[in-house]
């Protein structure tokens, strides 16, 4: 099989790809022959050593894949050989094959293709846990999207969209303003590289009132300016940094809004509570045939370019997701 290995921690540049034996397969596990991996911002932090997990070199970066099952370990009775799933693998996606958990897999539904299905675990099951569990977003009520453009930052716009919140969106671009108002039918859309203050934007785009969830992957300024443009009872929910600037937030805010702050940590919800999770993914799968989902993925690469994905995902060129495609052994 092939892997593009991280032998150091290092830039994309410095990932190899290189023929491996295939990695055994204990109880409980299946094989997947990948079709397509989801390229996503951990991954740069993983081969840079800046993640929160470390694995052993060499070891190849990508966390989520889709593809078909090859072969089942000892004990695995929910699949079968050649079934089409998504599996959650954490790290080795960046390869041919991959060997991943019985219960990190899901069967992909027949109107979702192995592109699709790899690019959506982490960012669709981020963002509808953020909106459903932890935000409690409610039709009728205003969501504002900080990073609109980004993975999560499309799929909390996808999934807003289909729960019949209305949409704000910010990003720091025209060109990618327009992709999202265009994909999404998004309301208010917000530059904050040229419409500042930010809060006078969102409080211009709700007559003064506020927005009742607003989703933060970025952190930092606009993580302050969202307590200022929060409404009477609001939820901020903190999904991540991507600013470089983790922020405090001011308890006096917190207090004369009434609203709450509230973490958002995927990864280990989904490992403390699978059923809930797999309920959760059943719902957006549902969501996806019935047309109520439009997924973007804006750039595709062969597995031989993986750096050149991770590049873009550095630059910011990306528009929803980036995918490595590996053709069929």
């Amino acid at each position: 099989m092939r892997a593009m290995l991280c032998k150091e921690f290092g830039p994309p540049e410095s990932l190899v790809l290189e023929e491996q034996p295939s990695p055994p397969l204990p109880a409980g596990h299946v094989r997947i022959g990948v079709r397509a991996c989801g390229v996503n911002f951990p991954d740069l932090l993983i081969i840079a050593g800046k993640y929160q997990f470390k694995p052993p070199f060499p070891f190849a970066p990508g966390s989520e894949v889709a593809g078909d099952i090859i072969e089942l370990g000892e004990g695995v009775t929910d699949f079968a050989v050649g079934d089409r799933v998504m599996g959650m693998c954490g790290w080795n996606g960046f390869a041919d094959e991959v060997v991943v958990t019985a219960a990190a897999c899901l069967k992909l539904p027949d109107s979702m293709d192995y592109e699709t299905g790899s690019s959506i675990a982490m960012t669709y099951g981020t963002s509808y846990y953020a909106l459903k569990q932890r935000g409690q977003l409610r039709a009728g009520e205003t969501l504002l999207v900080h990073g609109a453009a980004g993975g999560v930052g499309t799929a909390a716009l996808d999934l807003g969209r289909a729960m019949g919140a209305k949409l704000i969106a910010t990003a720091g671009s025209d060109e990618k303003l327009k992709v999202v108002r265009d994909t999404f039918g998004v309301e208010h859309t917000i530059n904050y590289e040229t419409q500042k203050p930010l809060k006078d934007a969102v409080k211009a785009a709700t007559d003064g009132r506020g927005a009742d969830v607003i989703y933060d992957p970025v952190g930092g300024e606009v993580f302050d300016q969202s307590l200022r443009c929060i409404a009477i009872d609001g939820r901020l929910l903190v999904i991540g940094f991507t600013s470089g600037t983790i922020p405090s937030a001011p308890a006096n805010l917190v207090l004369l809004k009434s609203c709450s702050v509230v973490g958002v940590f995927w990864g280990p919800w989904n490992g403390r509570c699978r059923e809930e999770s797999r309920q959760n993914f059943r719902e957006i799968f549902e969501m996806h045939a019935a047309g109520k989902l439009q997924p973007i993925i804006s750039h595709r690469f062969p597995l031989e370019r993986a750096a050149e994905a991770l590049q873009a995902v550095a630059q910011r060129k990306v528009i929803g997701k980036a995918v490595l495609t590996v053709a069929p052994a």
